[in-house]
């Protein structure tokens, strides 16, 4: 199974993202749990809610891989719940940034903050995308994973994506 993850700040376009490229590549992808989750919260969420939004990730993620054929795109994965838990509370639970050392997505798209800001009540930092973006660069680096950075206004978005895929296809069909 070749896996991708598209992850970033808020309000960049992940999941429209995800949803064209398993179009494109006729395939399924993850949603991101956390918005059901903090949806039907009713109250701020807390430590203890991250944690059951990363199991309830990593459970909907391996149902949906059982629907995929060779390819599957997340519209998130344990880098966004690790940032977000960190900057919310100071702290990450350690068993989420293991899962998140053996997650195992071949490459991680990283959308870029140059989309217009829209606005959702689920969407807190309007005005700290850039710090966002910066502190997930620095993390994939750190995790020294294979990962693009996506940039520009939707279609454009969607070429690169496409041409980054396209090419770690290409890669593993000759390996």
């Amino acid at each position: 199974m070749i896996k991708i993850a598209i992850t970033g700040p808020e309000s960049t376009g992940k999941s429209t993202l995800a949803e064209q490229l398993a179009e494109i590549y006729k395939t399924v992808w993850v949603p991101e749990y956390a918005r059901s989750y903090v949806g039907n919260l009713g109250r701020s969420y807390i430590l203890k809610d991250i944690e059951a939004i990363a199991h309830g990730q990593l459970a909907l993620e391996k149902q949906v891989a059982q629907q995929a054929d060779t390819l599957l795109f997340a519209d998130t994965d344990m880098l966004v719940l690790k940032i977000w838990s960190e900057h919310a509370f100071g702290h990450c639970p350690d068993w989420i940034q293991q899962q998140l050392q053996t997650q195992g997505y071949n490459l991680y798209l990283l959308m870029g903050v140059d989309l217009p800001w829209e606005p959702d009540p689920q969407r807190e930092h309007p005005h700290l995308r850039q710090y966002f973006y910066d502190w997930y660069k620095r993390e994939l680096e750190v995790l020294q994973v294979p990962f693009a950075e996506i940039r520009g206004q939707q279609e454009e978005r969607l070429q690169s994506a496409c041409a980054h895929v396209d090419a770690l296809l290409q890669k593993i069909k000759q390996t």
